[in-house]
């Protein structure tokens, strides 16, 4: 704990200063800590970060080195172990959006230099996971199927046998349906809370989360193999990495058995494409889509004509979801200012889990989607 006021930087393009910092928590950090702005502009993108121009990291140390706690977003170059060489004082990066693979930041060579390095890229979570229990209930209830018809001028069911046998007429509530998460991040664990209320079964497939923590939250830890074949409802929440790429092929939604419902507000490259599209056109499956592979959806794609499938352009996520990431931020700041355990780390290993590397169950980090 510092015995004085923290001196805290932010460095990001006007347009997220302006859109995504919200004045409120600006003037909270004020109360404890000496807080100023830089303006920077440095491509952004969700790949790989290049290095910055010895000119760039010579604009950037002038403006850290005095630092305690520097904030990086989009504008920010990467902070290298070289920028962080010349900031002495420097004890916290923390980093607001970057797909949660702390592209600005080199964790390894923060851990090695005792710099404690904060991710609260999961603030856009929450919205995410609405949306996700929204696809879930939808696709149950073949919302999709029924919208379709009817701004097309046809009534959905013709006869009250038609109406009984419909899918989401004959089995479309969510209470005590067994839901399979494929990952259990930040995403995964907050779905959870909203599924309670349904008196659901969770399963969770996730090589990455502690066994302790699922344990303590009531849920059951299984195979890949057991979500797909046993559960109601399979959610797909993996972030997209070398493991996840392609992880749901042929073999995959074969297991899916008949009946079920598939949704996924991760990343259109973790399913592969035309296994899924041959299993939704047998019929005896509903997907619920906010991403698709490729991106943005080409508008003569036959996912657009099935009419088991209900689809969104990757919308998951919200503003609101965007202004926490500062929130959250300013939260952490205020733990560290007070010698507190912070609540959002990153370490070499939450890195290497993140990167789809051999899984290691010492983290409760878990896999997570944006």
């Amino acid at each position: 704990m510092l015995n004085r006021r923290l001196r805290v930087g932010l460095i990001c393009t006007k347009d997220f200063y302006e859109r995504d910092v919200e004045k409120s928590q600006i003037a909270l950090l004020n109360e404890f800590a000496d807080f100023q702005w830089k303006e920077m502009n440095e491509p952004s993108g969700w790949e790989e970060m290049a290095g910055a121009s010895d000119e760039t990291e010579a604009e950037l140390v002038s403006f850290a080195k005095n630092l305690d706690a520097l904030v990086v977003c989009h504008g920010a170059p990467r902070i290298t172990d070289s920028i962080m060489a010349q900031c002495e004082n420097l004890k916290f990066i923390g980093e607001l959006e970057g797909d949660r693979f702390a592209r600005r930041i080199d964790v390894e060579a923060a851990a090695a230099r005792g710099i404690r390095a904060i991710d609260t890229t999961h603030g856009t979570s929450a919205p995410v996971a609405e949306w996700a229990l929204g696809l879930i209930l939808v696709a149950l209830r073949n919302a999709g199927a029924m919208f379709r018809k009817l701004i097309d001028g046809e009534y959905p069911f013709h006869s009250q046998q038609e109406r009984q046998a419909n899918p989401g007429f004959a089995n479309g509530e969510l209470t005590g349906k067994r839901v399979g998460l494929l990952g259990f991040g930040h995403i995964g664990r907050r779905l959870l809370t909203y599924l309670k209320p349904f008196d659901t079964e969770i399963w969770v497939h996730d090589p990455y989360i502690a066994k302790e923590v699922t344990e303590s939250l009531g849920v059951i830890l299984t195979s890949l193999d057991n979500v797909l074949s046993k559960c109601d409802v399979v959610v797909c929440l993996v972030p997209l990495t070398p493991a996840t790429e392609g992880m749901l092929g042929e073999r995959e939604f074969s297991m899916l058995k008949e009946g079920a419902i598939f949704v996924n507000v991760s990343r259109g490259k973790v399913v592969q494409t035309k296994a899924m599209l041959d299993r939704l056109e047998r019929g005896d499956i509903i997907a619920g889509l906010d991403v698709f592979d490729p991106e943005p959806i080409p508008l003569n794609s036959p996912i657009l004509k099935l009419p088991n499938v209900f689809i969104t352009p990757h919308v998951a996520g919200s503003a609101a979801g965007r202004r926490r990431l500062f929130k959250l931020m300013v939260d952490e700041l205020g733990r560290f200012g007070q010698g507190h355990e912070t609540h959002n780390d990153l370490s070499p290993t939450v890195m290497a889990n993140r990167r789809g590397d051999t899984p290691t169950r010492d983290s409760v980090s878990g896999t997570e989607s944006s």
